[in-house]
């Protein structure tokens, strides 16, 4: 490390920009992300939106943004839009919840980070075959360095240079101390540098991360079809809770029904009893036997005279 972890951080000039647009009212953040304009009316006038209109504002202004950050965590253009989806579906089951967070987007962000960079998408099927590079060269480098990167170093390095949090703000949401933070930054930048040397600077790494984000066409569902997506994952999962709650039931029904009511103790084994030959098992009879056998089989269906009942 060139660097000690408690060596602050430069914050490069963007930080700056990022600082204003978050002090934007509501109605000019509407207005930018494109809300409808009756909503920028309701929230001007001070009036009450419903959660659907809440919800759609923030997906319009969070979900484009999301989707290339998850392209540059992931590398797969389909995860990005799935994880960035599967979050809004979240936020929508728990909207009372994000609704009142004092950083609804950072409930969100953190959400889809959480998903993007889950371990179990390793054994899906359609994720073990590799996706289409970027086509310009130095993108493709530059990807190709981040996807080597651990998941932690990844994630603080797209928070901190491509987003552009605070160290603090970035050690919060990786839950990470500060110092942790810093030295997992100060490595991945590192690693950047000794492949591509000219994204030393933290400014220039930044705007090639943008670029590279930027570059691919990714976009976003509809925030319609989002909330119908969630409401109707919601519904499949209760029906299959109900579903496996009534098969418990049933299977514990039957377990009392059938189970036996009383204490049946095994059945001890046998002992060899001292003095008495063990029994065997009976071989094969000898010719003599067979006869006998025989002679005794007809005179028992005939019988003897003296056993025939007199007529009367």
């Amino acid at each position: 490390m060139t660097q000690s972890p408690a060596t602050p951080l430069p914050p490069p000039k963007k930080r700056r920009r990022l600082r204003e647009s978050r002090s934007l009212t509501q109605a000019q953040v509407a207005a930018r992300v494109g809300v409808a304009r009756e909503t920028v009316h309701a929230w001007e006038g001070g009036a009450a939106l419903t959660p659907a209109q809440a919800f759609d504002a923030l997906y319009a202004y969070c979900a484009p943004a999301l989707v290339r950050q998850a392209y540059l965590l992931t590398g797969r253009r389909e995860l990005a839009r799935e994880s960035v989806e599967r979050a809004f579906q979240l936020a929508w089951q728990r909207w009372p919840e994000v609704a009142r967070d004092r950083d609804p987007a950072g409930w969100v962000r953190a959400t889809t980070y959480e998903y993007a960079l889950s371990p179990w998408h390793r054994f899906r099927r359609r994720h073990r075959q590799p996706e289409p590079p970027p086509a310009d060269a130095s993108a493709r480098a530059l990807l190709d360095i981040l996807l080597e990167l651990p998941p932690p170093y990844r994630r603080t390095l797209v928070l901190y240079d491509g987003v552009g949090l605070d160290l603090p703000e970035t050690a919060a949401e990786t839950e990470a101390s500060t110092p942790a933070t810093a030295n997992r930054l100060l490595h991945a930048r590192e690693a950047i540098a000794a492949r591509l040397p000219a994204l030393a600077d933290p400014e220039e790494l930044h705007w090639r991360l943008a670029d590279l984000a930027s570059t691919e066409r990714l976009s976003a569902a509809r925030p319609a079809a989002v909330r119908t997506g969630g409401e109707r994952r919601t519904r499949l999962w209760t029906r299959a809770a109900i579903a496996s709650t009534v098969a418990l039931m049933a299977t514990t029904a039957l377990t009392l029904r059938t189970a036996p009511t009383h204490y049946e103790p095994p059945v001890p084994r046998g002992e060899t009893v001292r003095g008495v030959p063990p029994r065997v098992a009976l071989g094969p009879l000898s010719q003599g036997e067979l006869e006998l056998r025989e002679r005794l089989r007809k005179a028992t269906a005939s019988g003897p005279a003296k056993l025939t009942p007199a007529p009367r």
